[in-house]
């Protein structure tokens, strides 16, 4: 067929030239959601918008990935899919909305569909009629294994002990490298109030998620990124600050312990310092807040922060020795 597109290079609906996509794309069908999804990839930039196909690529833990949208229908979708595989793609996972008649699904609830009835005249053109519209069982597998995983990881019951939570950031597939991956993949955060409370969730976590993937007839493996626990403060270097503070003016309250929680940068940072040898001691400086941490509105009220420089000064010019 002959290429109308100004530019011989590139495909005549989608836009896009050979190279431009990934291997693995992703199919919604309004045009506007591509933008969304492409917010979850890896340095995503825009590569065509043309009629209803709008297109993105990213990577995704260093794959590269793209998304395209695809309108209504199957005959547009038919046009995408077949010149994104000339351009060098070869897996689509189509996501979007659709209406339902089974009472039990709900809005908002995540379906991993097996199989489609074939009551359109596009997959005709493709297929006889008798021939089944059913997904990759791998594929479909390792998805509802950790569609099965991130709900039952959401609801792993707290500790008794203190405060606990648990965050999945991402949930993708699509990232294997046969010519159909099977394999979905999840990145997960736990966090508990001591370190003892974090194993806990921990282990709650990749146990949920070894029983959804040995329902599911899957492999499941685990790769740690890094961790930081509970650090007590030196008790020397605790009295020292306490007295410097006493003596200094515009320190009103002093308080030597307080149950504030704390980030993992900071007990990271503290934690190497004691293993060289050093001492460690965390302040926090009270102040009145417009909004809580993690709001669009949340800010510090600068009039401290000169106070806290001259505390600081003051404990360096006075500390002396801080090595154990």
């Amino acid at each position: 067929m002959k290429n109308y597109s100004e530019d011989a290079s590139r495909l005549y609906h989608i836009q896009v030239a050979p190279g431009e996509v990934g291997r693995y794309v992703i199919l919604p069908g309004d045009p506007k959601r591509s933008a969304k999804i492409a917010q979850y990839f890896d340095g995503p930039a825009l590569v065509a918008d043309n009629r209803e196909y709008v297109t993105y690529t990213g990577t995704l833990d260093g794959v590269k990935v793209s998304v395209t949208s695809t309108g209504i229908g199957g005959p547009s979708a038919s046009i995408a899919m077949e010149e994104l595989v000339r351009c060098g793609a070869d897996t689509f996972v189509r996501i979007g909305t659709c209406g339902g008649m089974q009472t039990p699904v709900k809005s908002g609830d995540i379906v991993v569909a097996t199989g489609a009835i074939r009551m359109e005249g596009t997959s005709r053109e493709y297929a006889p009629i008798e021939f089944p519209a059913v997904a990759d069982l791998e594929v479909t597998n390792a998805l509802a294994a950790a569609a099965m995983a991130t709900l039952g990881m959401l609801s792993i019951s707290r500790h008794h002990d203190g405060a606990s939570r648990i965050n999945v950031g991402t949930f993708h597939g699509g990232t294997g490298r046969n010519v159909i991956p099977a394999e979905a993949e999840l990145t997960v955060e736990t966090r508990g109030s001591t370190t003892a409370i974090n194993e806990y969730m921990e282990a709650e976590a990749r146990r949920v998620c070894q029983a959804a993937a040995d329902m599911y007839g899957c492999t499941f493996e685990t790769r740690f990124m890094g961790s930081a626990g509970c650090i007590v403060c030196d008790e020397p270097l605790v009295d020292r600050t306490i007295e410097v503070l006493s003596q200094m003016e515009g320190v009103t309250k002093i308080l030597r312990d307080i149950d504030f929680g704390g980030g993992e940068d900071v007990t990271t940072m503290m934690r190497d310092v004691q293993e060289h040898g050093g001492q460690v001691i965390e302040l926090v400086f009270g102040m009145p807040l417009s909004a809580p941490h993690h709001n669009d509105y949340f800010d510090v009220d600068e009039e401290v922060i000169p106070l806290a420089i001259r505390i600081f000064t003051q404990l360096a010019l006075t500390a002396g020795d801080w090595t154990k």
